[in-house]
């Protein structure tokens, strides 16, 4: 039977699974069949799961013709970001450096979404080491927006975006450093959270920056992001980052009304704004929001101007550290040129880093040399704890903040990628959350010139809750989710 993927979402699919509309073999196969159809335009796989994918699928069967009780995600296709370990499946993080390398263990995410049933797909593009805002520094060549395939479907977590897009799956993990699982959903209309940091397990994650890596949730529905999020959460001895605080039902509240909800409009934020149609859709979701019965108040964050400085000095010099472990001694590709200790280290990282990654590992390097660390990493520190006492401050004053997601819609590919400090401002409203350790979600918001824009929310820490009830009743108040990308 056809099934059309893209009008299912996770909690549809369920209903339809559990009511023997189409079997769990049946989704699986659409989806496969819908990715050998169209992925070599959109190219957000760098691997596929589909024999393995699909004897779990039959064991789904299996369990409901059987009336045997099943995970909260069974059945449900789902792809993974190239920087999460999942076992026997490679896992590349987008670099020549990893290309045949194959983990033996599951990242905690990965092994809590198979605890639930979910079926994973595949490992999904990004940019190399999640070192991007477009794809385009992926080893293996960019991803493409299934909205427009000339342009990017955002980063790091692009992959991520365009394959839950394209319809290849119903739900999609990626990683939020710095935006990069925000900024694709945005331009993608999907749904993209950001937890706050320790929410959910970093355990498996091939480490950036370690102080603001997260994994983040792709998904069409608020309903399917509150219920990816209380599978993922939770508690993870193995990461020492991981937050003990009680996991709650996230969906329980999404059905109640704004009023009295504080939302604040920082106006750092609104000020220069170099799109006026896309600075129109936000004003137009604002006004849904007021029209819900929240109450619109205006705030500043002085400090966030610096957001971007700061996290763009942080990040480089816990990448130079992080990727200090890819040396071509212990996993990964060695150089075949190699005849001494020395020769190895650098012909390896010269010959198979990319770009970006070797500009990051270069810039971070010097910020933590002698002589410069307090110059540059220390002082980025301290701004840092200065924007996030701001954001905690008015946090206290409201009960949300809303901005823009991205300063436009998708760029055209090519169009700033020999320009880093252009790509490195694609993240000036993304920065914020990151530094603070607080959650946002990128919501759809509608659309300019036939491409996607969104808006972003965030609050309090562990407040998630008051994040998706608020996107749940916008979502329901404007339906921009119904729309899908046409390839």
């Amino acid at each position: 039977m056809r099934i059309d993927i893209q009008e299912l979402s996770i909690a549809s699919a369920k209903h339809a699974l559990a009511n023997q509309e189409f079997s769990c073999v049946d989704l699986v196969s659409a989806c496969f069949d819908r990715i050998r159809k169209h992925d070599k335009d959109v190219h957000a796989f760098l691997s596929l799961n589909e024999e393995q994918a699909l004897e779990q699928a039959e064991a789904v069967d299996r369990k409901i013709k059987n009336k045997e009780p099943l995970g909260a995600l069974a059945g449900i296709p789902v792809a993974v970001k190239d920087v999460i370990a999942t076992k026997g499946i490679p896992t590349t993080a987008a670099s020549k450096i990893l290309e045949r390398y194959v983990p033996p263990y599951d990242a905690t995410v990965v092994e809590r979404l198979k605890e639930a049933g979910a079926i994973i797909m595949g490992k999904v593009n990004c940019d190399e080491f999640a070192h991007g805002a477009s794809t385009e520094n992926s080893a293996f060549g960019p991803s493409r927006n299934p909205w427009d395939l000339s342009r990017s479907p955002g980063g790091s977590s692009g992959g991520s975006s365009a394959a839950l897009a394209a319809g290849f799956c119903l739900a999609a993990l990626g990683t939020d450093t710095g935006g990069s699982t925000r900024q694709p959903a945005g331009w993608c209309n999907l749904y993209g959270l950001r937890p706050t940091y320790g929410r959910i397990s970093r355990y498996g994650l091939f480490s950036m920056t370690s102080s603001t890596d997260t994994p983040g949730i792709f998904a069409k529905t608020t309903e399917d992001t509150a219920l990816l999020l209380l599978v993922l959460a939770g508690h993870d001895l193995l990461d020492a980052t991981s937050l003990p605080s009680e996991v709650p039902d996230y969906r329980s509240k999404l059905n109640e009304p704004l009023k009295g909800i504080a939302i604040g409009l920082p106006k750092e934020f609104f000020e220069d704004v170099s799109d006026p149609k896309s600075a129109e859709v936000v004003s137009q979701a604002i006004g849904q929001f007021e029209k819900l019965g929240a109450e619109i108040k205006h705030v500043s964050l002085p400090h966030t101007k610096y957001g971007v400085a700061a996290y763009y000095i942080i990040t480089p010099s816990e990448v130079s550290s992080n990727l200090g472990r890819f040396d071509g001694i212990r996993y990964g590709h060695r150089s075949d040129t190699a005849n001494t200790l020395m020769e190895v280290y650098a012909k390896t990282r010269g010959e198979n880093f990319g770009p970006e990654a070797k500009r990051r590992i270069m810039l971070g390097t010097y910020a933590l040399s002698s002589g410069y660390y307090d110059a540059y990493y220390q002082k980025a520190q301290k701004v840092r704890t200065i924007i996030a006492d701001e954001v905690k401050k008015v946090l206290n004053e409201v009960d949300l903040i809303l901005t823009p997601v991205s300063p436009h819609p998708a760029i055209k590919l090519g169009e700033k990628a020999d320009d880093p400090l252009a790509m490195y401002l694609e993240d000036i409203y993304m920065s914020t959350a990151a530094l603070a350790g607080i959650p946002g979600i990128s919501i759809p918001a509608g659309f300019v010139g036939g491409l996607p824009v969104g808006v972003q929310l965030m609050a309090k820490q562990l407040d998630e809750a008051t994040l998706l009830r608020a996107a749940h009743q916008y979502e329901k108040a404007t339906g921009w989710t119904m729309q899908h990308a046409k390839l």
